[in-house]
């Protein structure tokens, strides 16, 4: 009894913290507990939930991938160079080459890791900067302005008074957690993170749920490069920067587990709240963004801390 207590507290513990966290800013700053305020957090954060939802499944697999932020670019650039005014290209062309491009990247990684059986950290460090690189050179690092109010539209409009891109995080945590907790490729996933060597004598084919975990992370990204140069109405080569980060916090304090097999998508996403009420917070209180990155580097220190321990302890 006192193990499935302390087990429900686990869980639960990141709800209480955000839950305090909310608190204190709202005694902090009257203004923070607004319902315009508070649909401003989750439609900021929305994003970089779209993206932590990849990243989670991903680390589920005991892999990680830390070009996400580099495929935003590329595919906010891609969405962009075809939906420029003018430009001829119906909506759904730069829409389904921006989710391509991050597919195809997600691909690459995931072929890296299971066939090549590259480290994931090397990998995706490896495309990052390749990508990277590729976005400035397309680019020549500047810009692409100009685009069609259709493409523009897609994040920041809205539906029944709800800003649109609270509908895409919604629709994607939805699809990740039937992915997840209802099919056979969910239940794969966590047995390939869990021990890859029995899951493998069990007849999973490892390479292929690790080929798919990754481009499943990839089309996240793509989603979120589409949504990004909509967002800002640009295609811009520095889009992105820091963004992996951001996605591997939200889904470590959310309680994914770095050493893979453990997690799930509710915790990655009051994870991604947590990390959208601090900087909002800050921003309302006028903190400066270097305390902003200081404070969220010791929440992730802290975060994987207590995975390291309760891995220990399991």
């Amino acid at each position: 009894m006192k193990y499935k207590v302390m087990a429900g507290l686990k869980k639960t513990s990141i709800f209480w913290a955000l839950l305090l966290l909310v608190i204190i800013m709202s005694i902090l700053s009257p203004s923070f507990l607004t319902g315009r305020n508070l649909a401003n957090v989750v439609k900021q954060i929305s994003i970089n939930g779209i993206l932590a939802v990849g990243m989670t499944v991903v680390i589920i697999t005991g892999g990680i991938d830390l070009s996400v932020g580099s495929i935003v670019s590329l595919s906010s650039i891609v969405a962009a160079m075809f939906a420029v005014a003018n430009s001829g290209y119906p909506l759904f062309v730069p829409v389904i080459l921006a989710l391509s491009t991050g597919v195809l990247v997600g691909l690459f990684n995931g072929a890296g890791v299971a066939y090549a059986k590259f480290p994931p950290f090397i990998i995706t460090l490896s495309s990052m900067t390749i990508v990277r690189g590729i976005s400035l050179l397309v680019t020549n690092g500047i810009p692409i302005f100009g685009l069609s109010d259709g493409l523009i539209n897609l994040a920041n409009g809205t539906s029944l008074g709800i800003p649109n891109l609270i509908y895409y995080l919604i629709a994607v945590f939805a699809a990740g957690s039937f992915l997840l907790n209802f099919t056979v490729f969910g239940r794969h996933l966590y047995a390939v993170g869990g021990n890859e060597i029995s899951a493998n004598s069990s007849g999973i084919h490892v390479n292929f749920v690790k080929l798919a975990a990754y481009s499943i992370s990839g089309f996240c990204a793509g989603l979120a490069g589409l949504l990004a140069a909509s967002r800002i109405t640009s295609g811009n080569p520095t889009t992105g920067e820091g963004y992996e980060m951001n996605a591997i916090a939200a889904a470590v304090i959310g309680g994914v587990s770095m050493s893979g097999g453990k997690g799930g998508l509710i915790g990655t996403i009051i994870g991604a709240l947590l990390i959208g009420v601090v900087q909002n917070g800050l921003d309302i209180l006028g903190i400066s963004a270097y305390y902003q990155k200081v404070i969220q580097g010791l929440i992730i220190m802290v975060a994987v801390f207590i995975d390291i321990r309760n891995s220990k302890n399991s």
